[in-house]
């Protein structure tokens, strides 16, 4: 049997480029040699100020954006139509320690902006969001989860709460999950390649997976290539972005010589980002076309979507209900 991996996303936002090729290319990539299950997970969303007459519109953009880039709709939920993970949240916040939950930086990094944002008002899903999370991934008792090194911590803390868990009701019922580490670049801004490309720095700061060519073409040849504080003999923050654009692009092979200019010192930066900018047009116009075809089936796209949450349910109705027999809980035959 195939391996399980399981990775959510909130519905926050465009997509960018820093999206794609961080995590979304590998959520597509992974569904060749897995059993995945991808969520849309909008309770999470609720646990910083947000508009509640967006939220509903950005999970379905997001789900839309999702099936351009190539996830398969039969993999996907939406996390708000499978009631059982609050439900094992719960259960779990009864096996989590509020030590290591308090412990969870995301935690003391998202509560400072709150109190920017909120004069003072943290909500305590904040706080308990982890645990949350940890039902997210437990749920379908999931071999894997793609993370990065900023995730690890959450990770660690589902394994803290399914091993008491298993040790508590005196089965090893729980999979400890473990860490999918594959090659997921860290693309840059455009404007500042120091920083990470990201929508709330502003619109020079990240590439939508989705913008027009003119657009994209535009930012593409004015990205910053060198701030002039580059150690000699060191690539600059901005040609390194470029060419790990061209690299996730897949088009690296079809243009050593520009490495090789590189490293000769006669690198021309206006025929490395014509190239850049061709393989990301590539991309983007494909994922145009992809759009606009799910986007003149809407009615049915959200359809499929909701079947496809609804089967994915039976899964996590079948694990709430062991929970509950081995947690001593009334059941409810589903």
């Amino acid at each position: 049997m195939k391996k399980t991996v399981l990775s959510c996303i909130q519905p926050t936002g465009d997509m960018h480029y820093g999206n794609y090729f961080g995590a979304v290319k590998n959520w597509v990539d992974l569904q060749e040699k897995y059993t995945c299950y991808y969520g849309v997970v909008d309770y999470h969303a609720m646990t910083m100020p947000y508009d509640p007459k967006k939220l509903r519109e950005n999970v379905w953009d997001l789900i839309i954006n999702l099936l351009a880039v190539g996830v398969n709709r039969e993999n996907l939920f939406i996390q708000s139509l499978v009631p059982e993970h609050v439900e094992l949240g719960w259960i779990f916040n009864c096996f989590a320690s509020f030590g290591n939950v308090s412990r969870m930086t995301q935690f003391k990094d998202k509560s400072s902006q709150s109190e920017e944002k909120a004069e003072g008002f943290i909500s305590v899903g904040l706080f308990d969001y982890p645990v949350l999370q940890a039902a997210d991934i437990l749920i379908y008792r999931a071999d894997y989860v793609p993370v990065g090194k900023d995730q690890e911590q959450h990770l660690e803390l589902s394994r803290n709460i399914a091993q008491r868990f298993n040790n508590q009701v005196g089965k090893e019922y729980f999979v400890l999950p473990e860490s999918l580490y594959t090659e997921t670049p860290s693309i840059k801004s455009p404007a500042d390649p120091t920083k990470k490309m990201s929508k709330s720095a502003g619109e020079k700061h990240y590439i939508n997976v989705f913008a027009e060519d003119a657009v994209l073409r535009k930012q593409i040849k004015s990205a910053v290539t060198d701030t002039g504080d580059t150690p000699a003999g060191e690539m600059s923050a901005g040609v390194a972005n470029l060419f790990e654009l061209l690299k996730a692009c897949g088009k690296m092979d079809a243009h050593t010589s520009l490495m090789d200019d590189y490293k000769a010192g006669s690198l021309k930066y206006a025929p490395l980002k014509e190239v850049v900018a061709d393989a990301l047009a590539e991309k983007s116009a494909a994922f145009r076309a992809n759009k606009a075809e799910l986007n003149a089936n809407k009615k049915e796209v959200k359809e499929q979507v909701k079947a496809s949450s609804a089967e994915i349910r039976k899964r996590a109705q079948e694990t709430i209900r062991e929970v509950k027999e081995l947690s001593g809980l009334l059941n409810v035959r589903f």
